[in-house]
């Protein structure tokens, strides 16, 4: 009964819903001074240190994400200072009354 959910006093089956499937994303930012770059957003809950960037000898700091479908804002907090992503055109303004980066999954 793979895929199905089962009530137990009624005997019937209702159909479970298949996971939503997530989608990597690779996000970057070029900050060759930066010593450390996390990566924080409504997907980590904005909690700064869980998102640690890998820095790239090039200066590139990258982190690769596997996303659900849907809208998340984002940004990079870079050697402690909030920026918005400057490869990302598409934003919101937030409560702080400065600019999210926002992607769009899938």
């Amino acid at each position: 009964m793979a895929g199905k959910v089962c009530k137990s006093k009624s005997g019937g089956c209702a159909q479970k819903a298949a996971p939503a499937p997530t989608q990597g994303h690779e996000f970057s930012l070029n900050a060759p001074e930066a010593a450390e770059v996390y990566l924080v957003g409504d997907f980590n809950s904005w909690e700064n240190g869980k998102g640690k960037m890998r820095k790239l000898k090039s200066g590139l700091h990258k982190k690769s994400l596997k996303l659900k479908p849907g809208r998340y804002e984002y940004r990079f907090v870079v050697d402690g200072q909030w920026w918005t992503d400057p490869d990302n055109s598409q934003r919101c303004p937030n409560a702080f009354g400065e600019e999210n980066s926002v992607i769009e999954i899938g």
